[in-house]
């Protein structure tokens, strides 16, 4: 019966015989030895690096085949708003997605009061748009910044995406675990800063410095038409030197940037931080068209209109654009440093 030869690796020498294998090294060929008789010549030259395809294959069916799972099964979109009280925070959820989904949009009737500590609340709803589904989470965060001495008030936030990192690690470290693990992770926390167009204060230092490293922190100036444009430039000017100096990474983090597009495109967002934004969710009739805006004496303030705020930026930014790679830092970075972290932990002797 005559032997077959295996084809070998890459760089490999000789060849297999499938009945008799050596573990001593194989000898070096003469440069004059004949080949066998019947044996086919192998070429050792590498390959090229890419293939260039003779007609139709398919591959791009793959992105359809992505789409139309994610339709089935939708995703998830976690996002926390932080920030003292009368600053808009649910005004601005709800302007983000365009439906009743803050806090005290779920609960009307209910009286507001300013709690004696930080309470975070969440609220989770189901969006649906076009035929995709976000199971959308909102953390609100009543009660931060409003008391008189506000030490250590970040430490409620910190414990509790701490809280949503222990779930996961827990579920995932299971010998038997579920095909898809529940995604309470922060993906995202809208931190507002008060319009008052001097320096940023202490407490907003503070917890911009502790938060970025557990979560993607992305500053916003809060009811930015309290400011006059000129106004509105210099105080996001002193923002961002008061970044720089502290040494505060903001979301987009210049770290994580992939290539040299993703750089171009996070230069330019990084340039605008922290966004000036303006919420409402109420629509009003301009030349005809319904718009969404606060209305005031002297106009119409259209929240959409990049030329009136930089909401459109802020929307483009978690939503359109850096949505899943919000998601992406988030499991990759900030989770698996708390993952590491445990883990190191839990192995320590004694």
């Amino acid at each position: 019966v005559q032997a077959h030869r295996l084809c070998p690796p890459r760089g490999a020498g000789s060849s297999l015989e499938p009945e008799e294998r050596s573990m001593e090294p194989p000898a070096v060929p003469e440069e004059e030895e004949e080949e066998e008789e019947g044996a086919v010549p192998l070429s050792m030259a590498p390959g090229p690096v890419g293939c260039q395809l003779f007609g139709y294959v398919g591959i791009e069916a793959v992105l359809d085949q992505m789409k139309i799972k994610t339709m089935k099964t939708g995703f998830e979109f976690n996002i926390m708003v932080v920030g003292q009280s009368g600053l808009g925070k649910s005004t601005m959820v709800n302007t983000l997605f365009k439906s009743k989904v803050s806090r005290k949009s779920s609960q009307p009737g209910q009286e507001e009061r300013i709690p004696k500590t930080v309470q975070l609340q969440s609220i989770t709803h189901v969006i649906e748009e076009k035929g995709v589904k976000m199971k959308l989470t909102v953390t609100d965060t009543p009660g931060f910044g409003d008391q008189i001495n506000n030490e250590n008030c970040w430490d409620p936030i910190i414990k509790y995406i701490n809280e949503q990192y222990e779930r996961y690690l827990r579920e995932e470290i299971l010998i038997t675990r579920k095909r898809k693990i529940p995604d309470t992770r922060v993906h995202g926390c809208v931190y507002f800063v008060p319009p008052t167009g001097h320096w940023l204060r202490p407490l907003d230092l503070e917890f911009m410095r502790r938060l970025s490293k557990i979560v993607n922190v992305v500053p916003v100036i809060a009811k930015a038409d309290t400011l006059t444009l000129e106004e509105r430039a210099e105080f996001k000017q002193r923002i961002q030197e008061d970044l720089k100096t502290h040494t505060i990474s903001v979301y987009p983090q210049e770290d994580f940037d992939q290539d040299p597009e993703d750089r171009a495109l996070n230069d330019r967002i990084r340039e605008k931080i922290p966004f000036a934004v303006v919420g409402a969710d109420q629509e009003h009739q301009v030349n005809g068209k319904r718009v969404l805006g606060r209305k005031t004496k002297w106009g119409i303030i259209e929240v959409e209109n990049p030329a009136h705020c930089e909401f459109p930026l802020l929307r483009d930014l978690l939503i359109r654009s850096h949505l899943q790679d919000l998601k992406d830092i988030t499991h990759n970075v900030h989770y698996e440093s708390y993952r590491v972290r445990r883990l190191n932990e839990s192995n320590r002797p004694g």
